[in-house]
This record gives structure tokens, sequence and C-alpha cells, in this order.
């Protein structure tokens, strides 16, 4: 058995061992994969963006009619609570910022305990809460200086399906994406909708540069509303660009001078290439890099003023 991550989780309000039983077989997130998940950065003991992440979690259990069994300040207790216990809270340092004790949060909510084994929900159930913690690994050196390899998917996105803007723990079609990416010799894929829009890949959203202009794919077409996407539109001007929300399209992609992926864990990262063409000159550009550096830049200010708050 490979050695597990961290030596806690956090579950329904306590921290047990990772290695320990934790939920019953008859729980709806295993058995119909009935919930709902976040996972972020954390930085000296700091999640970066945890109420926009708490915000985004209670959006998605509201759509499937479920509710949190905490409140958030009790989430975030626990957060710090286990970023404690696994010695990457940055208490080991007199100001509380060296070593910063990077780490990736994840909370996980399932609708919890059911023994009917139903497809509907049963009325009554109490959701289940799991935190996990594990070391932060940065993007691969290859994936920063050379770029990563995308194809487009053949699973297509319904714009309109109401489920596209829910971070489920149904990631099958995801899997699916990742097994024909690693099919094609590729590193990840891009889902389009069904009238040939492009979305966003199978963790992360899509920025195509050209010129000063960074166009993403809008809301509402079949992708999730990320937070480093957000962030992007709200502060692109660190790296000199002006932020579009548009529909977007293969033809888009292939005429861009730049293509990047962002997400909450790995950043802002370059592509390559989409099915074998080049994007761009086939290199990572320095508008990417401009972004990337903005945005790794931002969370250290924020851990560091919020380590220093904490003291």
């Amino acid at each position: 058995m490979a050695r597990l991550a961290s030596s806690n989780v956090w579950l329904d309000g306590r921290l047990v061992p990772s290695d320990a039983a934790h939920i019953s077989v008859y729980d709806r997130g295993f058995q119909l994969g009935d919930g709902v998940f976040e996972a972020m950065r954390a930085r000296r003991g700091v999640a970066i963006e945890l109420a926009g992440h708490l915000a985004r979690l209670h959006d998605s259990m509201a759509a499937l009619a479920f509710e949190l069994p905490f409140d958030d300040a009790v989430v975030a207790a626990g957060i710090a609570e286990l970023l404690a216990a696994e010695g990457w809270d940055g208490a080991g340092s007199p100001d509380g910022a060296e070593p910063p004790g990077d780490a990736v949060v994840r909370i996980t909510v399932s609708r919890g305990f059911d023994p009917t084994r139903g497809v509907p929900p049963t009325d009554g159930l109490r959701a289940t809460l799991a935190i996990q913690v594990w070391p932060y690994v940065p993007p691969a050196a290859r994936a920063l200086e050379q770029g990563e390899r995308f194809i487009t998917s053949r699973v297509h996105r319904d714009a309109d399906s109401p489920i596209s803007g829910i971070k489920t723990t149904s990631r099958a079609e995801l899997v699916y994406a990742r097994i024909e990416a690693e099919r094609a010799g590729a590193d990840d894929a891009i889902f389009l909708t069904t009238d040939g829009r492009v979305t966003e890949a199978t963790t992360s959203n899509i920025l195509l540069i050209k010129g000063d202009s960074c166009a993403t794919p809008r809301l509402g077409t079949g992708l999730l509303a990320g937070t480093t996407r957000a962030w992007l539109v709200e502060h692109g001007d660190a790296a000199g660009l002006v932020m579009v929300q548009s529909d977007l399209t293969l033809e888009d992609v292939f005429a861009s001078d730049e293509m990047a992926i962002c997400a909450s864990i790995g950043g802002v990262i370059p592509v390559s290439s989409v099915d074998g063409r080049p994007i761009g000159n086939g290199r990572p550009g320095p508008r990417t890099i401009a972004m990337r550096e903005a945005r790794e830049r931002w969370i250290d200010e924020v851990s560091l003023e919020a380590a220093r708050a904490r003291r």
C-alpha cells in the first residue's frame, strides 16, 4: 500500500487517522457520486480564497438540495486544525513566514448514509463532511518550460445543463477524457459544447491570449466558474492584459498567440499544442508567464499577511 499523504483527516467534526475506516459503503457519495467538493491551495496555514470556495460549495449543495452539516466557521477551524496537526501551518518559525507549509486542502461533502440505496434522495439524511490535506506539488518543470499538450475530447458538454456548473464528486467524464489524452500521448483534454464552443479542460479553465487581450469562455457555456479564473478576470491588468469573457471556438484557439489553463491548485500553466497543432510558436509565451507570476506572487502576499495577523 502506498504511503498516505497525511496522518489525519478531519471527518464530521474531529480528526481521525488517515488509515482508519471512515465512511460506510452505504454513503451516497460512494454509491452514487452524490456529493460535491472544493479543492484549494494552502500556504502558511492560510486556505487561499476559502470564502469563495465555501460560497461555491454552498451553491453546489443548494443545486442538489442538501446542506452543509456545520457552519463555515467550523469548517475553517477544521482546516486549520488539520494543517496544524500535519505541521503545515507555519508554526515552526518565529514569524510564521517560513517554511511556508504549502499544501492542498480538499473539502468533500456527500449527502450521507442511506441504506435504501435508491436514486431519489431520502428525506432527513445528514451529510458527511470530510477534509483532507496533502503536500502541494507544483506543476512539472516540463509543463512550465515546454507547455502542456492537449487534445479535444470526444465527450461534449450541453451548455444548458444545470449540472455543468456544479462541482460534483461524479467525475466519470473527466476520467474518460484523461484516458483519451493519455492514449493520444497528450497531457489533458478540453471539452467542446454540442454546438462546437470551447468550455474548459478536465480540471481547469481555458485562457486564450492574442496581443494584449486574454479571452476565457463565458459562464453559461458548460463550464465551472473557477476561482482562479475569477481572480484573473479581476486582476488581469497585473499581467498587462485586458480580460474578455466570450464564446470561443477551436478557430479562436488556433488563432491565439498563447494558450493557458488556470486552476486553484496548479495556477496558470501554458498549453503548447491542441490536437497536435502548435499554439502560437509552440512555446510558453511571456503573457502566460506574467499571469502565472502575478497569481503566485498574490498567493504569497495574501498568505504572509494573514499568517502575520494571526500572531
